[in-house]
């Protein structure tokens, strides 16, 4: 470990893991808070990360790990992002500085990096799901040594996976602690009923102080005990959440305050022998002790690196042109102003996706429906029968959530509901869980779906007023980031669905890019042509489907090789669907995409150079194909 952090860390950097916390008495394991505390806020200012969520947890953090015995006790944090203290609190102070860097720490749960890390995660709502099994495998095996806590925020908590364990749980009687880290947000401020419920308690103690004392009054009275549980029950009812909870089997602790270490660790001890799963609900503030990232939590959730003394961004954002997200955002503003019937749905990403500038000009038309991407879909379907043109932004590694009802309920009813892909490809320092990579290839087999990825900011506009004039399913994917600086089109026009555009004629080689891999392909042409003495053709296919076959057939009747450029997985993604329709024809087809493993987290032109989606790499494509046939 570096001698530096010994010094700024002292009671964190004697720590080998988290056996000495049961002997740390209160003062010092106050001040080992206040070092984890400095510690994050130091290292996400220079690598970027989720800073107001891990703030949030370093105090339960501690009370976990004092009370439980890692890894013989299953500790599983919801999502990972809130899971930074429990990285520094199992021996990993030493490298906390590599986060979110390529090869380095990552920014979520790893089950490779640590005996700590019960299980691997960075999408929402599956910590319960994992407790009960664990739970029921203990059981089976006869385990009664070990126990399990969740520990899942309130945003998870409108993911409808939460409730079916939630359910099951308490259906099987599983001995579990669920720690509900409720600090009322998720990234967006949560919404929900569920979510005002939980805000009410949060926000009036006095339900709880009034709650115990009708149950202790209750116990109080002589010779009426069925009347007394009769009172009880219905007062229970008064006071929900806590009612909800019991209801699905669970036995309700709270609210308590979850930085106060003492009374955590308390209430882990009263859940220790339950036999039945018990609720702990506990108050956080998200971003605790950093003063920007308390006052603005959405922003801090998802930070780059900053200025620890102000908050504020440590590189000021260089004028260019505006991120995709922010033209799908603005664009979608002006279909809505020109057609009543455009409806903005999202889950649980406003800001992320763009929406919010729809939610600004059209709030009685924007929805975000949480954590809940299936319900989004299935809600989405239910206003287009209603004859409106719901538009759905979710994030591409989200999506896959919601792939039952993209086909069941809106593709085999034929439903002209959108689908906006925001993140389409690599994302980069959030990693595997985060990238955007399998899209094309589980929606490219749904039959009557349209595909679509633009090749620039304008194009996208184009995208979006063509999906809102079919008359069923439609989806366009585009990356996150800055666009090329194409200027935007003063009219969107409507598109000839499925069909690509040849924007430079050329001989022997044809680069055929999809979305991102069309600037790949314009790059990579110049190498191309200085090594060949002929310049390639370039397309632009605009449609993964339905393809534009005749073209593609053309050019491989008139090229020796083609090349297809993607930044989607190479298994069932856009080259796929070239070499189903023309891969019996005269031409080789070279195939660039993401290979058939998972990306790690990094720089995105880091990892797209280590994923092969990149000129320098077509052009090796093209050039050895061409050699090889050459040597025919």
């Amino acid at each position: 470990m570096p001698a530096d952090l010994a010094v700024r860390y002292p009671l964190l950097a004697s720590l080998e893991g988290p056996a000495p916390l049961h002997d740390l008495d209160d003062a010092r394991l106050a001040a080992l808070a206040a070092e984890m505390r400095q510690a994050i806020i130091h290292t996400v200012s220079r690598t970027g990360g989720h800073l107001g969520s891990s703030l949030g947890t370093v105090e339960l953090s501690i009370a976990l790990h004092a009370e439980m015995e890692s890894p013989r006790d299953r500790i599983i944090l919801d999502v990972g992002h809130q899971a930074y203290g429990h990285k520094l609190l199992t021996g990993r102070l030493g490298g906390f500085g590599t986060l979110r860097q390529h090869e380095g720490l990552s920014g979520f749960l790893r089950r490779e990096e640590s005996e700590h890390d019960v299980m691997g995660a960075g999408h929402a709502s599956t910590s319960i799901s994992y407790a009960v099994g664990l739970a029921e495998a203990m059981r089976v095996a006869g385990r009664r040594d070990r126990r399990v806590v969740a520990v899942i925020g309130d945003g998870a908590m409108t993911g409808g996976m939460a409730y079916e364990a939630l359910n099951h749980a308490g259906h099987l009687g599983s001995p579990i602690t669920v720690v509900l880290n409720d600090n009322g947000m998720s990234i967006s401020q949560n919404v929900g009923a569920v979510a005002g419920a939980l805000q009410k308690a949060r926000l009036d103690p006095m339900l709880t102080r009034v709650r115990n004392e009708i149950e202790r009054g209750l116990g109080l009275i002589p010779h009426v005990h069925d009347l007394g549980h009769s009172l009880s029950i219905a007062t229970k009812a008064l006071f929900v959440p806590g009612h909800l909870f019991e209801a699905l089997g669970f036995a309700y602790l709270g609210p308590i305050d979850g930085h106060d270490i003492k009374a955590v660790r308390r209430a882990l001890r009263l859940t220790a022998d339950s036999a039945r799963p018990v609720l702990l609900h506990v108050h956080t503030d998200k971003g605790r002790g950093y003063g920007p990232a308390e006052e603005d939590g959405e922003a801090m959730h998802g930070s780059g690196p900053f200025a620890v003394e102000s908050g504020r961004a440590a590189r000021a954002p260089s004028p260019g042109p505006p991120a995709f997200t922010e033209v799908f955002g603005r664009a979608l503003v002006a279909e809505a102003e020109a057609d009543p019937r455009v409806i903005g749905v999202t889950a649980a990403m406003l800001k992320g996706t763009g929406m919010s500038h729809m939610l600004a000009r059209f709030p009685a038309r924007t929805y975000d429906v949480g954590i809940a991407e299936q319900h989004g879909v299935v809600f989405a379907a239910g206003l287009a029968i209603a004859g409106y043109r719901p538009v759905c932004a979710i994030y591409s590694t989200f999506l896959q959530r919601a792939f039952d009802p993209i086909v069941h309920d809106v593709a085999q009813q034929g439903l002209p509901v959108v689908f906006a892909i925001d993140r389409g490809g690599l994302v980069g320092d959030d990693g595997p869980t985060h990238h955007g990579v399998f899209d094309i290839a589980y929606l490219r087999p749904i039959p009557g779906m349209v595909l679509m990825a633009p090749m620039d900011e304008a194009e996208l506009v184009h995208m979006l007023h063509t999906a809102l004039r079919l008359d069923g399913p439609s989806a366009f994917r585009y990356p996150r980031g800055a666009g090329t600086g194409t200027p935007l089109p003063d009219r969107p026009e409507v598109l000839p669905v499925g069909k690509g555009v040849v924007l430079e004629e050329g001989s022997r080689v044809a680069l055929v890019g999809y979305g991102h891999g069309v600037q790949v392909a314009l790059d990579a042409a110049g190498i191309v042509s200085e090594a060949l003495g002929v310049r390639p053709t370039v397309v632009n296919a605009r449609f993964a489907k339905p393809l534009d076959v005749a073209l593609m057939e053309a050019l491989s009747r008139s090229h020796e090789v083609i090349v297809t450029i993607e930044d989607g997985a190479l298994d069932g993604g856009f080259g796929s669907a070239v070499v189903e329709a023309v891969g019996a024809g005269p031409a080789r087809i070279e195939r660039i995409g993401i290979p058939d493993r998972f990306i790690e987290h990094g720089h995105r032109d880091l990892l797209l150079g280590d994923a092969g989606v990149t000129p320098a790499a077509v052009a090796r494509a093209a050039l050895a194909t061409v050699g090889d046939r050459a040597g025919q």
